[in-house]
């Protein structure tokens, strides 16, 4: 399987998660839910959805009415008309697979094409998921933005003007995406700090003004 196919199967089965659909409503979601699949044709779609259906993750069933209006059909096409009676929807075994997969926190998940599709599930992903899945992708990203200016260290003096402003952009757009992903860990760390307090029955770290934030060697929870 492709890494391509990889995803698309990802996220199919994530969309069908939250309800049945058929072809058209579909790709439409993979169109503007998840901007990797912008350009995306029903050429892709519907082995996906057929090789999914042969693995019993899927099953077909004939709604008995068409799911989009007149119009829409006309801009899909006719055979994407006829197809769109057809609703599909996930079986226990296609639940229990994504589920394995939404578990899953290999390199895979931190690239640049499937770790927008994996974020786009994090509400159904643990915590602690999320949190390797992040803490990978801003290694990742980190690894790269060293790479790039070692490298624009070595050819800035070969560079004209438009290429090293282009460099440039390339490294700011990376070093952005590095400080938004570690406002998102920090964010999911105080989340599990809260957590735990709730579940000790301790009152938050942040909700104590009458007592001074404890220096490295305090323990107060003692």
């Amino acid at each position: 399987m492709s890494r391509r196919s990889g995803v698309l199967e990802f996220a199919v089965l994530g969309l069908l998660r939250e309800s049945p659909m058929h072809g058209y409503e579909l790709r439409k979601r993979l169109n503007t839910s998840l901007g990797v699949f912008r350009a995306f044709s029903y050429g892709s779609l519907y082995p996906c959805l057929k090789a999914l259906v042969q693995r019993g993750w899927l099953v077909e069933e004939h709604s008995g009415r068409p799911e989009t209006s007149p119009s829409a059909r006309a801009q899909a096409g006719s055979l994407a008309g006829r197809r769109a009676k057809i609703v599909y929807r996930l079986t226990a075994e296609g639940k229990e697979h994504f589920e394995d997969l939404l578990s899953q926190t290999g390199p895979d998940t931190w690239e640049d094409e499937h770790f927008g599709v994996r974020f786009a599930f994090f509400g159904q992903t643990s915590r602690d998921v999320r949190m390797r899945v992040l803490e990978g992708r801003r290694s990742r990203l980190e690894e790269r933005l060293a790479k790039m200016r070692a490298s624009l260290a070595r050819t800035r003096e070969r560079l004209d003007d438009y290429t090293l402003e282009l460099q440039r952009h390339g490294m700011e757009s990376v070093e952005r995406e590095v400080r938004w992903l570690t406002e998102l860990i920090e964010s999911e760390r105080k989340g599990s700090e809260r957590k735990s307090d709730e579940h000790t029955g301790r009152p938050a770290r942040e909700t104590r003004p009458d007592r001074p934030a404890p220096g490295p060697s305090d323990n107060t929870d003692r």
